[in-house]
């Protein structure tokens, strides 16, 4: 009865990364829409906020309702302090990375991939915390990179200097996955969702103010004052990080790291298809039969194998 339970209790995770894929991916004009409204770093740093402060809302509800609890005791307390704080480190050193890439001169398809090569990193870092994979959760992982090539990358594909940094905050969303993996068993994924976009917002402001503030205080004021900028902001702070991103901690627990990334590599699949069902872009064959190769991967994952251990 415990492995059956165990094994519905991953199916349903697995169903919860999958909606948070989706969540990201039909978010991503909106994250474009809002950069380029306020600035990449006021974007993040406010989105960020937005997230923490919904969640506190969220929190409040839940404790009243019985549904979550404070941590009980000291070590508790500094557990999720400690997971939260990581997350939002490394959060915050990932985004940041992949927006200056972005704006450095790497395209936003090949940005989309780049970061995506995580599913890659993740398994061999899992490596050393014996987190192993069976044979057919690589080769999901070898089938979605060669899919997400084909539905990102369009025309020569040349690594440059600003490439470098985007490749560096996959390595950063890898180590962020690892540490939700280690810390979703122990502590509330609200409360540590929570203090995560509190980080996040706090340390992204430094360079909003260093930059895009110092640039001009009534240029930067100004930029708010228009729905362009407010509707992708609280899209992206409410759903995409106070929902989406507590959902990544509340599905990863009981779920293989490199599974739970391959799952949320849909979140590629569900960009292309949300633009083209809601903006008409044209979807080519070679991207189709990309998100086809990333679908089967995911199914191929979750095949259950003797093979697998820590799954």
């Amino acid at each position: 009865m415990k492995t059956a339970n165990e094994a519905s209790l991953r199916r349903r995770n697995s169903l919860i990364l999958a909606l948070t894929s989706f969540i990201w991916g039909i978010s991503f004009v909106a994250q474009s829409e809002g950069g380029d409204a306020v600035g990449p770093y006021s974007f993040n740093c406010i989105r960020s906020i937005i997230g923490s402060l919904f969640l506190i809302l969220i929190i409040c509800i839940t404790d009243k309702l019985g549904i979550t609890h404070k941590p009980k005791d000291k070590q508790s307390r500094k557990t999720l302090l400690i997971g939260g704080v990581l997350c939002g480190i490394v959060l915050c050193i990932a985004t940041n990375l992949q927006q200056m890439g972005i704006y450095l001169g790497t395209p936003s398809g090949k940005a989309g991939f780049l970061t995506a090569c995580y599913i890659l990193l993740v398994p061999i870092l899992g490596l050393f915390f014996n987190r192993k994979c069976g044979l057919n959760v690589w080769i999901a992982v070898l089938l979605s990179l060669i899919g997400l090539y084909l539905l990102c990358i369009n025309g020569e594909f040349k690594l440059q200097l600003s490439d470098t940094l985007v490749i560096l905050c996959a390595l950063c969303f890898s180590i962020h996955i690892l540490i939700i993996d280690h810390f979703s068993p122990m502590v509330d994924g609200l409360r540590m969702s929570c203090i995560q976009f509190m980080v996040t917002g706090l340390l992204t402001s430094i360079p909003m103010f260093a930059t895009e503030l110092n640039q001009g205080v009534n240029e930067w004021i100004s930029a708010f004052c228009s729905l362009d900028a407010w509707i992708p902001l609280l899209y992206a702070g409410i759903f995409s990080c106070g929902i989406a991103y507590t959902l990544q901690i509340i599905g990863q627990k009981g779920v293989n790291p490199t599974i739970a990334s391959l799952i949320m590599s849909l979140e590629s699949v569900f960009s292309v298809l949300a633009g083209w069902v809601i903006l008409h872009e044209k979807l080519t064959t070679k991207e189709l039969f990309g998100c086809v190769l990333i679908f089967s991967a995911v199914i191929l994952s979750q095949l259950p194998t003797k093979t697998i251990k820590n799954s």
